[in-house]
């Protein structure tokens, strides 16, 4: 069916193009490669970040047609105006750096307001200068020195073994690392005890230690290495020298031997060790977050079990070395530790607020920190919890973000939230449908809301915590610029997934160009990696991986299919063992959709193109999904789990290793692949080894499989820079419009 379609297809192409301008011409791609700077500066008065001084007044920089101006909002005359005389402020700073200075273009940076707006410092170039905002004289303070320069390591000295000697709360003495035992000096008499004696270099004392706040513990880990395993990549053209050079890195893989720490425990007075049993923490990942209780008498970690299924907080007796679970996290697939992990402490209370996704959705829960049991559920519902702001002890509330609160909104924008610890007066701060960015006042009594979607330019306002009501309206965005371009707003479009009941969302991108007499095939940008989502929900311009690519003559989509995160918990497990899935079966279903209401989408002609695990989704696309895509560029993909990074792969594909890795494996199953493949690598890549796309690539050799493949001299983790872009451009003109590109040397005229 899909061959007879394609044979109608060229047909309805090739009678498309005699009655109407051809794609992927010259001038569409000098629209491609222009279309970035065109939209550029085409949007005012949207604002990217706010800055409150105190609790009273917040200030910030705003994009106006010619140039910025700095406004000041006031919560209490509950109005906005200039923070400064920006007139005045021009004249002066042009007397001071003897040049013409323009108020609408102040060259400042770094300012910090005092509390009552009288005075401004702030740098320009490299000096820093105060301003007194009545006279608006100026005066040199110094050199503005960026901390994120100063190469000092600011955790404190080490020791000429390179270990580093860490002092108690009292300090008197600092515990330290010698000869692969533990050690403690006294500071006054410099006179040494050592504390271990069972140290080797197979089995050591590290210097990550920890004293109890009362000085009289020490907790030490003592490690087993793992298993060396490094990475090689060749630079064929350094530029310091001729010949090429051989780099290694560390890098573990699935399936390779970690190392083992156990944790160990001394007494300093009487000089003894208490032995601290290892059974609820023995088939480690790792184990983190170590932290005394303040009268010294227990401490507790996080133990991540290998293969992510089970995930406690266990607590240590400092008398005893008794171990047990305060909290144990267990899951049938994983425990998402990697990106929902969430664990607070209210000490004054002996209680813990956790976050798990027990009941189908990511969640919050008040531990009796005691007793190791549940409190109560804070918050419950068919929405998760994305992210908490702030745990407020004092009031017993937390802030936090959350989606999928509304109906008949996008399920994936971000909205703010307050819930007191019991679980009660549950409040929105924010309900706009829009995807929110909230930048709380010191007191949590004030915030900037600003607001956008893909299809709606950003909403700011200043509102009261109290009554979520705007206190001022700061700024509406002004696209008028940019409309006059051509462009038009990505469309937000949904369609049923596999099970015929959940919406799956992703965006359209249409070319300026666009004309619905046109026929277009279509182009998906993925990336389906299951640690988040990844259709755009801001309001941009331009969209790196999909803007130039329609300008070409192409319809391109991105969606989010099952298996990737910020839905339940069901909708994510979906990829457990399964990456090959990359939720293909909703992105058909979702194109379907989407080309059945607008026929001028081509579905018989499909392209994709991603990178890393986006690359190795565009290289499945064309081994397990051939029956729909016909073109791919797949940029330095993980093509088969076990040659990629340890904990990305076994965190979705568990462990130990099974045949599903090579049941997911696009090389091990190259000969089932359909279509033209293009691979792009970069030869330094360090994130995902490149020997995983060069065995792919011999895979498809060895099937007799058609491809090309573009390796990238100098480049590390990336789709394949300038260069990349261009093959990647041609690839898809030259396979979906069946049209010979444009030399390049024409296109960059």
């Amino acid at each position: 069916m899909k061959t007879t379609n394609k044979k109608i297809s060229v047909l309805l192409t090739l009678s498309w193009c005699l009655i109407s301008h051809a794609q992927g011409t010259l001038k569409e791609y000098k629209k491609a490669i222009a279309v970035d700077s065109l939209f550029k500066n085409k949007v005012i008065n949207s604002p990217k970040e706010f800055h409150w001084v105190g609790n009273d007044y917040v200030w910030y920089s705003n994009n106006i047609q010619k140039g910025k101006e700095f406004l000041l909002a006031d919560t209490k005359q509950q109005k906005q105006s200039a923070a400064f005389d920006h007139t005045l402020f021009a004249e002066s700073l042009s007397k001071f750096l003897k040049k013409e200075v323009k108020g609408q273009d102040l060259p400042i940076e770094n300012l910090e307001f005092d509390k009552t707006l009288s005075t401004l410092v702030f740098t320009t170039d490299t000096v820093k200068i105060s301003c007194n905002l009545k006279t608006y004289e100026l005066t040199k303070i110094g050199r503005y020195k960026n901390p994120l320069r100063n190469n000092e390591y600011w955790g404190g000295t080490f020791d000429e073994l390179g270990n580093k000697p860490v002092g108690s709360p009292d300090s008197l003495y600092v515990a330290f690392i010698k000869n692969y035992n533990l050690y403690i000096k006294n500071k006054k008499t410099k006179t040494e005890t050592q504390l271990s004696y069972d140290g080797s270099k197979g089995f050591y004392y590290s210097s990550y230690l920890q004293w109890s706040p009362d000085n009289k513990k020490i907790m030490a880990y003592k490690i087993r290495p793992g298993e060396e395993h490094k990475i090689y990549f060749v630079e064929s053209s350094p530029a310091d020298q001729f010949q090429p050079k051989l780099q290694t890195r560390e890098y573990l893989k699935p399936g390779d031997q970690l190392p083992f720490k156990s944790l160990q425990l001394f007494d300093v007075a009487s000089k003894k060790q208490i032995a601290v049993p290892t059974d609820l923490f023995q088939q480690q990942y790792d184990l983190s977050e170590i932290e005394w209780k303040d009268d010294s008498s227990v401490f507790t970690f996080e133990y991540n079990q290998r293969g992510h299924q089970v995930y406690r907080v266990l607590e240590v007796n400092a008398t005893t070395g008794k171990v047990r679970a305060v909290i144990e996290e267990t899951s049938p697939t994983f425990v998402e530790y990697s990106g929902k992990r969430f664990r607070h402490n209210i000490k004054k209370n002996n209680e813990i607020i956790w976050a798990s996704e027990r009941d189908g959705w990511n969640h919050l829960y008040l531990y009796d920190a005691g007793t190791g049991k549940v409190k109560n559920q804070i918050t419950k519902g068919d929405w998760p919890v994305r992210e908490v702001i702030k745990v407020d002890e004092e009031n017993k509330q937390i802030y936090f973000t959350a989606s999928g609160l509304d109906n008949d909104q996008d399920p994936y924008l971000l909205h703010f939230c307050r819930i007191d610890f019991n679980g009660k007066n549950f409040k929105r701060l924010t309900t706009e449908n829009g995807n929110h960015k909230v930048t709380f006042s010191p007191d949590y009594k004030h915030y900037v809301d600003q607001y956008s979607r893909v299809d709606l330019p950003p909403v700011t306002v200043l509102k009261s915590t109290d009554t979520q009501k705007a206190v001022v309206a700061m700024q509406q965005a002004d696209i008028s610029e940019l409309n006059k371009t051509g462009w038009t707003a990505p469309e937000v479009f949904s369609a049923k997934g596999r099970d015929g009941k959940t919406d799956i969302w992703g965006v359209i991108v249409r070319p300026t160009t666009f004309d619905p007499n046109r026929r277009y095939p279509i182009i998906e940008y993925i990336y389906a990696g299951p640690q988040d989502s990844f259709v755009p929900k801001n309001f941009q311009p331009y969209y790196w991986a999909m803007s130039s690519l329609a300008e070409l003559g192409f319809i391109v989509v991105q969606i989010d299919g099952m298996g990737t995160s910020n839905r339940s918990k069901a909708f994510h497990d979906v990829c457990w063992k399964n990456l090959k899935d990359g939720g293909f079966p909703d992105r058909k279903l979702w194109m379907k959709a989407a080309a059945a209401k607008y026929p001028y989408m081509n579905i018989d002609k499909v392209g994709i193109h991603g990178t890393s695990a986006g690359g190795q989704n565009a290289g499945a696309a064309l081994v397990f999904n051939s029956d729909f895509y016909d073109v791919a560029v797949s940029s330095c993909g993980c093509h088969d789990n076990r040659m990629d990074k340890m904990w990305w792969n076994e965190q979705w594909m568990g462990y130990p290793i099974g045949p599903e890795y090579e049941a997911c494996s696009n090389t091990a199953n190259a000969a089932q692949l359909n279509g033209n493949l293009m691979l792009i690598l970069g030869e330094l890549d360090d994130n995902v080894d490149p020997a995983s796309t060069m065995q792919f690539a011999n895979a498809l050799i060895k099937a007799n499989k058609n491809f090309e493949l573009v390796i990238v001299p100098g480049m590390g983790h990336s789709a394949g820079g300038d260069y990349g872009e261009r093959k990647r451009r041609d690839y898809f003109v030259q396979h979906l419009l069946g049209v010979t590109p444009p030399a390049w040397s024409e296109v960059y005229k």
